[in-house]
């Protein structure tokens, strides 16, 4: 584990944050190029599925060259011995896309853990098993609606929405509240695979642009409700 890098303080930054890049694609070093890309363009957590080709030298190289402040981990994470090769290889955190053993052994390594849940059973499942949150997947199926309901008997999980989510859906899964969505192809379209860029870039803004949004309204609601309360 970085440093450092608890699954208190990477919680804490993922709240303000917002959002996590997904990065799956069919070329590990352009998967790592688009990583870096959109880390330039202000997100500070992304994820390498394990399911690109060469994705630990992908993480290795990202790990290297990412901006100050920004994270590099492994999704796809299922098993005891990927835990081991993403944390040799540099990852700062898992996420896993179901109840895999990688979360109780992430969680015991002492890495931040975001484990993939549908249900209400797998989502207390996966905190009472060390998760730092719970990756909503695939968040598509049930919508901001669904992520409400499950919300209402467990608001201490922190929920992050992945799956089919692109700016048009972003606001309506905060809103519903979830701490951060996960965007993947809305965001990476085919960079990791060898693609634009620079349209990778342009997309990339909007969604940071669109957090940031979010966040300013969030405040002011806060400081309203402060103020109504004092």
């Amino acid at each position: 584990m970085t440093p450092g890098n608890t699954p208190e303080k990477f919680l804490h930054g993922l709240k303000e944050s917002r959002l996590v890049a997904i990065v799956r694609g069919t070329d590990g070093p352009a998967a790592a190029l688009a990583a870096l890309a959109v880390m330039a363009e202000g997100f500070r957590y992304v994820e390498v599925a394990l399911t690109t080709p060469d994705a630990l030298a992908a993480i290795r190289r990202i790990r290297d060259a990412a901006p100050e402040g920004c994270l590099v981990g492994a999704g796809t994470v299922l098993t005891a011995r990927d835990v081991h090769d993403v944390v040799a290889a540099g990852g700062q955190f898992i996420v896993t896309p179901a109840l895999a053993e990688s979360i109780d052994v992430g969680a015991g390594l002492g890495l931040p853990v975001l484990a993939g849940a549908l249900t209400p059973t797998e989502a207390y499942q996966a905190m009472t098993r060390g998760a730092t949150a719970v990756k909503l997947f695939p968040a598509s199926v049930g919508g901001p609606s669904y992520l409400k309901a499950l919300r209402d008997p467990f608001p201490q999980i922190p929920f992050i929405a992945v799956g089919g989510v692109g700016l048009a859906e972003a606001p309506a899964f905060w809103a519903a509240g979830a701490i951060a969505v996960g965007p993947g192809g809305p965001l990476i379209g085919d960079a990791a695979s060898g693609g634009d860029l620079g349209a990778l870039r342009e997309r990339a803004r909007a969604f940071v642009a669109l957090a940031d949004e979010r966040a300013g309204t969030h405040r002011v609601e806060a400081t309203r409700l402060e103020a109504k309360l004092s």
